[in-house]
């Protein structure tokens, strides 16, 4: 039997400098979604990686007195290592410096302007370079400032070639008509929709004299404006990915892009647009999240109000810092972040919950049994609870509710915590006439944290797959997360899964 196939993005990530933990929240929340997916063994192309182009690049290398190319090539780096640091299982990292992407972009927007969707015009408006983004009226905060970098606009004037948005203002509307799940959640939906019916004027396609991007094949003069060459990087990649064979036929459209807030326009609006005019279809769902706030603010690296997700991950591990931001800001909306909440989940969920949880399962079988689970049923009072979980977590990350899902599971987390207590196994171990309830509960333990192991890989992916080789049963496919659907023969004691931190 065939099963679909799932393609999930991040941004890329511009190198103007190091990666925070913003760029982790993204990365962690997309890789979440391509492992449960496997799970569920599905074919699975998950792509995340940098951008190298446009002004906000060049502007950064000319403050440091290096040259942009320099510039990308230390920082993509940083980027690179951080994927596999969050145990992010992404099936390539591209670089929009990559000669294919280029040649790739300059492919499509050739097809865009031979489509008579492109042509060559005059500009004046109001332009932050951070953003890399003319502003319209609704788009300029107080003070003719940007909303998101807090800095004056700048008032430019170019010459260049422009895309005909306008054009799409009819398709871009029926599309949010006929799929009113194409932008996740339903605000942000809301949000690319009022845009849209506010009426679309054409944007600059190329820049004149900047020097640092994509050629544009008929006008050498200029490259092209960085947020094509920058969107386009979810379709070429999969052109190159896999060296001596296209992707594209098998994974394209996306599944689900996943982007922040600050880029809703240019992922909603503008990315749709672009690739009905090149004669391609559009992704499946866009799904906007919101911001990690520190302070009350966005964290970001013009505001230097980061954290730096390195110093967490090498204190806590990664799948600490994994649980952490998709547990305490629901994912879609902003939320805020700061050590001594990272420190009380750490605390009261993923040391005490669950790791007490596994720890003094895995201690009492192997103390009371010799480390032997009884071949007995689980208990069915456990069972209502279980039912259908599964299936209720695959529901959700079909939507990309990764907080509420994780929720969900941890619930019976709680729950198989009050199990222990109602059943008291050390109580049990007194009494030989109760041998056999004893045998009951330490296989029901055992069976439940096995299941709601499986399910938590997706989050837990390290701790997972610790806590199923000791419960003697590895398999972490979905359908292995049903009581019942695999037996824990024999176990094995481990150290703590997430040790009590010094002060």
């Amino acid at each position: 039997m065939s099963r679909p196939a799932f393609y999930v993005t991040t941004p890329i990530y511009y190198v103007n400098a190091a990666p925070h933990l913003g760029h982790a929240y993204t990365t962690i929340a997309a890789d979440v979604m391509a492992r449960h997916h496997r799970q569920r063994g599905q074919d699975v192309f998950f792509l995340t990686g940098t951008d190298e182009h446009g002004e906000p690049v060049k502007l950064a290398a000319e403050k440091e007195g290096i040259t942009p190319g320099e510039l990308a090539e230390r920082n993509y780096v940083r980027f690179r290592d951080l994927a596999p640091r969050l145990g992010a299982s992404n099936d390539f990292f591209i670089r929009t410096s990559d000669a294919e992407h280029q040649a790739k972009v300059q492919e499509v927007l050739t097809r865009v302007k031979d489509n008579g969707f492109a042509y060559e015009g005059t500009y004046e408006g109001w332009y932050c370079p951070r953003c890399a983004d003319f502003k319209t009226e609704r788009e300029i905060a107080e003070g003719n400032t940007c909303p998101i970098h807090k800095i004056a606009l700048t008032r430019e004037h170019e010459h260049n070639w422009f895309f005909r948005l306008s054009a799409f203002q009819d398709a871009l509307d029926r599309l949010f008509t006929e799929r009113p799940d194409f932008v996740r959640p339903r605000a942000r939906y809301n949000e690319a929709l009022s845009f849209i019916r506010g009426g679309l004027q054409d944007v600059s396609l190329s820049r004149r004299g900047l020097g640092w991007g994509v050629p544009v094949p008929w006008d050498p003069e200029q490259v092209f404006y960085v947020w094509w060459d920058a969107l386009l990087n979810y379709y070429t990649a999969l052109s190159y990915a896999a060296p001596g064979e296209d992707l594209t036929g098998r994974f394209w459209p996306a599944t689900y892009h996943l982007v922040g807030k600050d880029i809703l326009k240019f992922h909603t609006i503008y990315w749709p647009a672009l690739l009905m005019a090149a004669d391609l279809p559009v992704p499946e769902h866009v799904f906007v999240h919101g911001f990690l706030l520190s302070g009350g603010e966005k964290m970001s690296k013009s505001l230097g109000n980061v954290l730096d997700p390195f110093e967490v991950i090498e204190r806590y591990g990664s799948d600490a810092l994994r649980y952490y931001l998709l547990r305490d800001v629901s994912f879609g909306q902003d939320g805020s972040v700061s050590p001594a909440a990272f420190e009380e989940r750490y605390e009261r969920e993923l040391a005490n919950d669950y790791g007490n949880l596994a720890s003094r399962t895995l201690a009492m079988i192997v103390r009371y049994r010799d480390g032997e689970v009884a071949p007995v049923r689980h208990d069915a009072a456990l069972e209502a609870d279980f039912d259908g979980l599964a299936e209720r977590v695959s529901e959700l990350l079909d939507r990309a509710e990764v907080t509420q899902a994780l929720e969900e599971i941890w619930q019976r987390v709680r729950r198989l915590n009050r199990y222990v207590e109602e059943c008291a196994p050390w109580q049990l171990a007194k009494d030989p006439e109760r041998a056999g309830d004893l045998d009951v509960v330490l296989a029901t333990l055992a069976e439940g944290l096995r299941v709601l192991t499986v399910l938590l890989h997706p989050w837990l992916p390290a701790t997972s797959a610790k806590l199923l080789a000791a419960l003697g049963a590895p398999d972490d496919a979905l359908e292995a997360a049903r009581l019942g659907a695999r037996r824990v023969a024999r176990v094995a004691a481990i150290e703590p899964l997430f040790p009590k931190q010094a002060a």
